[in-house]
């Protein structure tokens, strides 16, 4: 290739990028902020004691204030994760997942992004009593799903989580049609992995949060899932809405919560996954599944090789 074909190449390129970038800023597209990984899960107790012995005991996290609900308590497993725990409404329903929270960079800028894009349901943004800044909309599913700009650190009492990272959230999904067109053409989150128990079923769709490996699990019973609609009662839905803890070696963490008595009443596991990693779960009191999983597969995958990188930690 000569210097001056090079030289024409180089300039049709910068040519064909700023005509793109004047049509997106003619047109008012905005671009997506960051989405970078999971912030929490919110959930439900009907007994405030008795899960606060399962966050702060069983799973380890240290217990804080919530800044974004007084009648709330957090329990972080990092400075940017937790679970939110909040006491079970009058009016409840069967599902003891109040929300799920990712983290991004501008939440004002996110909020502005999703409204452009036709997100009606995205809140107005507010700031919290440590600074952050977030909203809340509604996927087409009707799940509660918050975008938080992390704040101030918070100040904690030293703490020994058995896992400080959480790695995927899960929860029911009626319709992966619907939800792509939220999570995937809007947010953009990528394919991650999909699986089934039965063959040529699809029972779990993982997709990864468009800037970190953090990903979300479609806990399909609609659309050639294996698990009928009409199965599905309190216990099994605190089965699919569960948040997922990473663990570098599973025998080792389950070791050291049986050494520690440390065991939730219900648990099972550990036992090899569809997805080739290691899994465990416990179940809170009103039967949150947490689900310990092992950071990278020690085995080929059922049903679908992995698209996207794993969690180094």
């Amino acid at each position: 290739m000569t210097p001056l074909l090079l030289a024409r190449i180089v300039r049709s390129i910068a040519f064909t990028a700023c005509l793109i970038l004047s049509v997106a800023i003619a047109s008012g597209q905005q671009a997506r902020p960051a989405i970078t990984g999971i912030s929490h899960m919110c959930v439900y107790a009907s007994d405030l004691a008795a899960s606060d012995h399962f966050y702060a005991h069983i799973l380890g996290a240290a217990k804080g204030a919530d800044p974004l609900d007084p009648a709330g308590t957090r329990y972080y497993f990092s400075p940017t994760q937790f679970v939110e725990v909040l006491s079970l409404p009058a009016d409840h329903t069967l599902s003891r997942m109040a929300c799920a929270a990712y983290n991004t960079a501008d939440a004002a800028a996110l909020r502005a992004y999703m409204h452009s894009h036709g997100v009606e349901s995205a809140s107005e943004v507010q700031t919290a009593t440590d600074g952050s800044r977030w909203f809340k909309a509604k996927d087409p599913e009707g799940n509660e799903i918050r975008f938080i700009q992390p704040g101030r650190p918070p100040q904690l009492a030293a703490a020994d989580p058995i896992g400080t990272h959480i790695i995927h959230i899960g929860y029911l999904v009626h319709s992966k049609s619907a939800e792509d067109i939220f999570y995937r053409d809007i947010l953009g989150f990528r394919p991650y992995w999909f699986g089934a128990m039965q063959p040529e079923r699809l029972d779990w769709v993982s997709q990864q949060v468009p800037d970190g490996h953090d990903w979300l699990e479609y806990m399909l019973v609609g659309d050639g899932s294996t698990t009928p609609l009409s199965h599905v009662d309190e216990r099994e839905l605190g089965v699919l809405n569960h948040f997922s803890l990473g663990v570098a070696n599973m025998e080792q963490a389950v070791t050291r919560l049986i050494s520690e008595d440390r065991l939730s009443p219900r648990h099972d596991g550990p036992q090899m996954g569809k997805d080739g990693k290691w899994q465990a779960n416990l179940y809170d009191p009103d039967g949150t599944r947490v689900e310990l999983m092992e950071f990278q597969p020690v085995m080929k995958p059922c049903c679908s090789p992995f698209t996207a990188e794993s969690p180094a930690n």
